[in-house]
């Protein structure tokens, strides 16, 4: 069973990441063939399909000329620093 916040977030990059497609006015069959998957894998991760492996998620970042934003992943680490933080006290 699939956390409903989990749910929730890859829904939302599922938009961000239509959203991106429709400002390059590229149909869901360009972004299918620049990330070498069908057009029903790019349908599933725009709507937010928890089954569709981080790696498509990569390919469709590397067709929208996103590919470095997969590099924000866990890049704000808040609580992870505090607990480092607190360590060396």
């Amino acid at each position: 069973m699939m956390p409903r916040v989990v749910a929730e977030n890859l829904k939302t990059m599922g938009e961000q990441l239509m959203l991106a497609r429709k400002r390059r006015h590229l149909s869901m069959q360009d972004v299918a063939e620049r990330a070498s998957v069908t057009r029903l894998t790019i349908s599933k991760v725009e709507h937010g399909e928890p089954t569709v492996a981080i790696g498509i998620y990569a390919r469709v970042l590397y067709a929208l000329n996103l590919e470095s934003d997969i590099c924000l992943l866990a890049g704000n680490d808040a609580l992870g620093r505090d607990l480092q933080d607190a360590e060396l006290k």
